[in-house]
């Protein structure tokens, strides 16, 4: 099986020499396609107004100027010539990524475009403490992912559909299982604006989200992370709210 490995973190992040190593677990057939430089919160953004770039490392790694979508058909349409890889990996990423994280996550794109594609895919996640991102514990990616995703591999990944995995802010052997779960919810007013100053006195501004003590929901990917679980959620390809369709259908009726 061809394995191909992206991610939003760049192509020489610590997380991606993870996801290469689980990998090579599985098959000895794992190419990556990562992007030249950090694409973190670039969601499903293809890049439609500039050249790609497209630069051998060696012979199963490149680097491409653009996102991780690019990444990936670039990947499929040129590096393989069309050929389809058997299974797409995004990751590891430094940090979670949950709730709204999802729609922004370039990982999470990653393994979308896969499953566009038709290919089975999924994205991995490290997260981390309070302590910052240089105390990240990537042992408990590197430890618990391979036994998880022989798990969801094993079952079948259905089309149009991927998994995003989170791995909790501990010691591998501080992980207190693995747990399906469902996308949760932040609060948006956590969402802050940093406004400063450059050298020249004009405006300029910092987005990110400030930290508060929040009570997930259960059954969610942050009540897991905060229980020290795994979280796996499915999501899907199709936005379509099926629950809405027949009162829509009669409001415009």
């Amino acid at each position: 099986m061809r394995i191909l490995i992206t991610n939003d973190d760049g192509v020489h992040a610590d997380g991606l020499e993870i996801c290469a190593e689980v990998a090579a677990a599985l098959s000895d057939d794992v190419w990556i396609v990562a992007p030249e430089t950090d694409q973190s919160g670039v969601a499903h953004a293809l890049s439609l107004s500039d050249p790609l770039r497209l630069r051998k490392i060696d012979e199963r790694r490149f680097a491409v100027k653009g996102t991780p979508t690019d990444c990936v058909i670039l990947a499929t349409r040129h590096v393989f010539k069309g050929e389809k890889p058997g299974l797409v990996l995004s990751g590891v990423n430094r940090g979670q990524n949950v709730a709204e994280d999802v729609l922004y996550s370039g990982t999470v794109a990653g393994a979308m475009e896969g499953a566009m594609l038709g290919v089975p895919a999924i994205a991995l996640s490290q997260a981390y403490g309070p302590e910052g991102r240089e105390k990240i514990h990537w042992d408990c990616a590197r430890t618990h992912a391979l036994p998880v995703l022989r798990k969801l591999l094993d079952a079948g990944i259905p089309r149009g559909t991927l998994f995003n995995i989170n791995f909790p802010h501990c010691k591998p052997d501080g992980v207190t299982g693995a747990e399906a779960t469902s996308q949760g919810q932040r609060d948006q007013a956590l969402l802050s604006i940093d406004e400063r100053k450059d050298g020249r006195g004009n405006a300029y501004f910092w987005l990110g989200f400030a930290r508060g003590i929040t009570k997930p929901r259960l059954g969610t990917d942050m009540a897991a992370l905060d229980g020290k679980r795994i979280s796996v959620t499915p999501l899907q390809l199709n936005l379509t709210h099926q629950g809405l369709l027949e009162d829509l259908a009669r409001t415009l009726a």
